[in-house]
């Protein structure tokens, strides 16, 4: 039993990561109808500016827990410009273009960061720095969840109820839900809709950021191509719950992950990423617009 836990934990702490990064995809759809392939790379930017604000503070000696709340809002901040530069530049230039320029646009940009991390850092894999204290009351549960497990599972799990409770009582994420069910009107009735466009941008990649050094603390190690693997996973994840809507974006992302999960540890894992876009293939044949997707479900 305790094989089938250490399975649930392990699908669950995959989800949570690809929940975070699968919002960002979903909110930016929900808004302009966009899908912005470059969202991977700035994950994958997240991640290397948490390394190495991670790799200064320890040389400092700063407690692991410091380290990684100072290296997350630094590469929050890194990617958040990033979002918003990508916005400006790639697709505000192309918004009223067919819709097929965007989207090459965006395949571009995500080949372009790509390519721009591995020169200016490096093709191999870098190591990331442990960041998560051992929590004492798991040591009892140390053989089916770990602190790090733990740790994203929680965090992740705080971040999507401040996402939610920003988009359900603020001013702007009020704006974003107008603006996400009709563009027109809500420009008619004062939102600043480039405004509401931009935002957008920074939280999707703010997210990403988080998912990009929890993900690089708990696997020790990242790369330049760790955006697009995890971004394709998680764009799975998001056409999966139904795409443009947030509780899709999350629901999409857990059962990913715990179909990842179960498969490989009850049936191998050298099939890993078949198991997860065969699961993408069935939703798509039997539910086109994913599980959520005709649900009475607040778009962003």
């Amino acid at each position: 039993m305790d094989y089938f836990w250490e399975l649930f934990f392990s699908g669950l702490t995959r989800g949570s990561i690809y929940a975070l990064i699968a919002l960002g995809y979903t909110m930016v759809y929900g808004i302009i109808e966009l899908i912005n392939f470059a969202h991977g790379e700035v994950y994958m930017i997240g991640a290397f500016v948490g390394m190495v604000v991670a790799g200064v503070l320890t040389s400092f000696g700063f407690p692991a827990m410091s380290i990684m709340v100072l290296a997350s809002m630094a590469a929050v901040v890194y990617a958040a410009a990033y979002g918003y530069t990508l916005e400006k530049i790639a697709y505000r230039p192309l918004r009223n273009a067919p819709r097929l320029s965007p989207l090459i646009s965006a395949i571009g940009m995500s080949i372009f960061l790509q390519n721009y991390v591995m020169l200016s850092q490096t093709s191999d894999f870098l190591s990331f720095p442990k960041l998560t204290p051992e929590f004492v009351f798991l040591e009892k549960y140390s053989s089916v969840i770990g602190s790090s497990d733990f740790l994203i599972i929680v965090v992740a799990a705080v971040v999507m109820i401040a996402l939610s409770l920003f988009i359900k009582f603020t001013r702007m994420g009020k704006a974003m839900r107008a603006t996400a069910q009709n563009r027109k009107m809500a420009m008619l009735v004062g939102v600043n809709v480039d405004q509401v466009i931009s935002a957008t941008f920074i939280i999707g990649s703010s997210l990403a950021a988080v998912g990009g050094v929890l993900i690089g603390s708990h696997i020790g190690q990242i790369n330049f191509f760790i955006g697009f693997i995890a971004g394709i996973k998680a764009f799975t994840a998001a056409v999966l719950g139904g795409i443009g809507s947030i509780p899709g974006a999350v629901l999409g992302g857990l059962i990913l992950g715990w179909t990842e999960s179960f498969c490989t540890g009850y049936v191998s894992s050298d099939y890993e990423d078949v198991f997860a876009f065969a699961l993408l293939v069935i939703i798509l044949i039997f539910r086109p617009s994913g599980l959520l997707g005709k649900a009475p479900v607040q778009k962003v």
